[in-house]
């Protein structure tokens, strides 16, 4: 792996159960989306409806994991929800999935039909690697509020991505920054599922290869690269 991932003690000490494969990805060519990744959409809400048979997303019993561990840290998941328990409320509503780009979408589609979170980031934008850590409450977040850039800062002992800049995405993968998303120039991105128990491990290693297959067909001659569960510990 060329990129470098790591999974703090205190989040392993939190959530045993938590499992993450990493997609690496360079080449890749996006853009606006189009109506192939708007129909992937489409297909993985459809995916989502007979997967829930009628259940609200968060009685999913790998979305009810999610919402415990956000509790364990300090989060209220009623209210920042994980990023595929958010998604699939979206995509079961009239309003339909949001159209972001080409990869935004694979990825979102991907996360939606098989309701793992599953973010995106630029590996250009990057700064040093990537650290799933339990945060001070001094790393700055910068995101965009009122159309302007605005700098805050997680809750102590909340779970962050982050790199040597600062964090990435907060609680765990509520909210990504602009500053590493994945946008219309990007070429290389690293592309995260996230799980915890009781999601089978070849659950999430299925949807792995599936979004891989899914770069390769957008991105012909895209260097891809799967790395299995929780390639690197530190």
């Amino acid at each position: 792996m060329t990129f470098s991932l790591a999974v703090s003690d205190e989040v392993r000490a939190l959530a045993p159960g938590f499992t993450h494969v990493a997609v690496e990805a360079h080449g890749l060519v996006n853009g606006p989306s189009t109506e192939a990744s708007s129909a992937l959409l489409d297909e993985a809400a459809h995916r989502l409806a007979a997967r829930l048979d009628g259940r609200a997303p968060h009685e999913d019993p790998h979305m009810a994991a999610w919402r415990e561990v956000y509790t364990a840290f300090g989060s209220k998941p009623s209210r920042t929800r994980n990023s595929a328990e958010a998604l699939a409320r979206r995509a079961l509503a009239d309003g339909g999935l949001p159209r972001i780009n080409l990869l935004v979408d694979l990825y979102n589609a991907i996360s939606v039909a098989r309701l793992i979170p599953v973010g995106g980031e630029d590996i250009d934008r990057i700064e040093g690697g990537m650290r799933l850590v339990r945060a001070t409450g001094d790393e700055d977040f910068v995101t965009v509020a009122g159309g302007e850039e605005a700098v805050e800062h997680p809750d102590a002992g909340e779970v962050v991505w982050r790199d040597e800049r600062g964090v990435t995405c907060r609680r765990w993968n509520w909210r990504q920054g602009p500053r590493t998303r994945l946008t219309e120039e990007t070429v290389s991105g690293i592309f995260l599922l996230e799980s915890l128990a009781p999601m089978p491990v070849p659950d999430v290693e299925a949807a792995a290869a599936e979004l891989a297959e899914l770069l390769e067909k957008f991105s012909p001659g895209a260097r891809i690269e799967v790395h299995g569960a929780d390639p690197v510990r530190g």
